[in-house]
């Protein structure tokens, strides 16, 4: 068990007034040793971004018993190492331990409708050890071939070979095709909807490319559909979705070996490349590279591609949009970002783009995927030619840096592994230096990804505003008397001492920001108001705070939605500084307030909040220094 508290601590202290108790029964507990610590991942993560002497882990003697409802109780009288007063009322946390494990629920197939080749899913009452599980443990009789398991949270999914499925799933496609080529959503004779047909006309082609037997007559009815796409689009469809519908068709076309590059040079002279979405000039670009006579619109292309993206130091992405049309088309913007991540593979392998693309993808991801099937396929597929293109031959080298003259240090790369590498160069160092040459080198196969940083500190404490990615502003409210909080004509703040002061800070994300990080440095002289602890007063909620609705991804017709009474995931408020923290923000206008007491009179600096990418921090924006004064 592991406490985090907000004043230094003696563990051997603060352990005797923890009570933890389980079955009515209290447990001698005892602190845990370097060896147990060193051996708890999740604990050392903990310890990693606690402050130091703030914290203690300790654990029950004996075993907690199993399938229990554990109870720990911290004080009251704990005692801090920052003066003589101790806690007056306790503070209680609570969890349950795991029983024996055992089935809780098994099905196969949709709706436990069990069918040949079909899943089998077997659900636990305790998460699995996906790392301790081996496929021996899961007995299967009479026994078959080409069986596989895998383990995910508390389930265990047993199915049959890839190939099989394919096969069965071709087999039912063909079952569902209408007789004008096309396919509607659950059965045939449903209406053919243009987009859907080209998908599963997509799907026919990529898998006859992989020599599974694709039946001909199928995939020449959906060749068929696709080459009089124009006339099977509905009237109703709107400008931008039935030119996006096209160019996917003859994407699509161009997957099956029969390329139409006049018809995509003539959707482009009709449309103008303005007026196409990113994801229809990504399916273009795929059809018209590498042909002699299109090197001008390939030109343009790449041109566009350049000016529409949003780019950081080390991320970057399109945006995607056909409004009132999106459900047509199963629209997203991590979609536009897989085509169009495909064809510059293809067309343009050397661009500074792709990683930063590939990149931008990953962090997107929850439990290892994206938000719906159709972001799946494509990120998949672009990722999949990434990795061919990139990425076939197993790293094994060795990279190494100089500075100048100097030799800054190497590391060895064998086999493919996500583990990072650093070398730390003192600024000391640089500053003695004449503008040295970074020279980075690479011994061997395989494929060497860096980045080079440089952390700082500035000369001067009075620092203007800066934005590079996000723009932040910080301002100080009066809670219980519009008098206790003022600013001068100098623009520094005045604050009565005992007095409530409200922090607001707003944040402008320009654009999507990927694993988000805001931070803001308390003055000295206020202490933050936790609500979070039992001994903290009533706190008056900000009306203002931005809350978030959440809606697939931003795709109209086929999502979920729902609605987050703030935007961040996980705030701390620490004695110095207060952090909230996001995953994902979208592009928009963020605000965030806590409350703090002015608690000792005096002048004080404040350093700017920040905002900041926490794996990109150059991608970042600040406030201005301000100046307070508690009287």
């Amino acid at each position: 068990m592991f406490v985090e508290l907000d004043q230094r601590i003696d563990p051997a202290a603060v352990l005797q007034t923890i009570k933890v108790t389980a079955r009515k029964t209290q447990l001698p507990l005892r602190l845990a040793t370097n060896q147990e610590l060193e051996a708890n991942q999740g604990v050392k993560e903990l310890i990693k971004n606690a402050e130091k002497d703030r914290w203690l882990a300790f654990r029950a003697i004996d075993n907690l018993p199993g399938d229990s409802d554990v109870k720990v109780t911290i004080g009251p009288g704990t005692p801090s190492m920052e003066g003589s007063r101790t806690t007056n009322d306790g503070q209680e946390f609570s969890f349950s331990t795991f029983g024996p494990l055992k089935v809780t629920k098994s099905e196969c197939g949709y709706n436990n409708q069990c069918n040949p080749n079909d899943q089998w899913r077997i659900e636990f009452n305790n998460p699995i050890n996906e790392t301790a599980f081996q496929q021996s443990q899961a007995l299967i009789q009479p026994a078959m071939e080409g069986l596989n398991s895998t383990i995910a949270g508390h389930g265990l999914f047993i199915y049959g070979s890839m190939e099989a499925a394919v096969t069965r799933d071709l087999k039912r496609l063909e079952g569902m095709q209408n007789e004008d080529g096309g396919f509607g959503f659950w059965q045939r004779g449903n209406e053919s909807w243009p987009y859907l047909s080209i998908h599963v006309a997509h799907a026919l082609a990529r898998a006859k490319q992989e020599k599974f037997e694709v039946p001909k007559a199928t995939l020449d009815k959906s060749q068929e559909y696709l080459r009089k796409i124009e006339s099977n689009i509905p009237s109703y469809y709107s400008v931008e979705a039935r030119r996006a519908i096209v160019a996917y068709a003859l994407y699509v076309r161009a997957q099956m070996g029969d390329r139409d590059v006049a018809r995509a040079r003539r959707l482009i002279a009709e449309a103008g490349l303005e007026a196409l979405s990113p994801e229809s000039i990504g399916w273009l670009l795929s059809v018209l590279s590498n042909d002699a006579n299109s090197s001008n619109e390939v030109a343009a292309i790449r041109h566009l591609l350049n000016n529409r993206v949003t780019e950081t130091a080390g991320a970057a992405h399109f945006v995607s949009s056909y409004s009132d049309s999106d459900y047509l088309l199963l629209n997203s913007n991590r979609r536009a970002d897989g085509v169009i991540l495909a064809a510059l593979i293809m067309d343009q392998p050397a661009s500074d783009l792709i990683p930063k693309i590939v990149r931008g993808l990953l962090a997107q991801r929850t439990r290892g995927r994206w938000e719906n099937t159709q972001e799946n396929v494509f990120i998949l597929l672009a990722l999949d030619r990434y990795f061919k293109t990139f990425e076939k031959v197993t790293p094994d080298f060795v990279a190494r840096a100089w500075l100048g003259e100097r030799f800054a240090g190497e590391q060895v790369f064998r086999g493919r592994s996500t583990d990072r590498q650093q070398v730390n160069v003192p600024m000391r160092y640089l500053s003695q230096q004449t503008a040295p040459d970074l020279v980075i080198s690479k011994e061997g196969t395989g494929r060497l990804y860096y980045r080079v940083s440089m952390n700082y500190a500035p000369s001067d404490l009075n620092l203007k505003r800066a934005d590079y990615g996000f723009t932040v502003e910080r301002s100080y409210e009066a809670v219980d008397d519009p008098k206790d909080v003022t600013r001068d004509a100098e623009g520094k703040w005045h604050i009565k001492a005992g007095a409530r002061v409200r922090v607001q800070l707003t944040m402008v994300v320009p654009t999507r920001r990927y694993h988000v990080a805001l931070v803001d440095p308390l003055p000295a002289g206020f202490e933050t108001l936790n609500p979070t602890l039992a001994t903290t007063e009533s706190i008056p909620r900000d009306p203002k705070q931005t809350g978030v609705v959440e809606y697939g991804s931003r795709s109209y017709g086929y999502g979920w939605w729902w609605w987050r009474p703030q935007w961040f995931e996980h705030q701390n408020l620490r004695d110095e500084r207060t952090e909230a923290f996001a995953s994902l923000l979208w592009e928009g206008v963020y605000k965030y307030s806590y409350l703090a007491r002015a608690t000792t009179p005096g002048d004080f600096l404040v350093p700017p909040a920040k905002a900041e990418e926490m794996y990109h921090p150059e991608t970042f924006g600040r406030s201005s220094t301000d100046r307070v004064r508690i009287e």
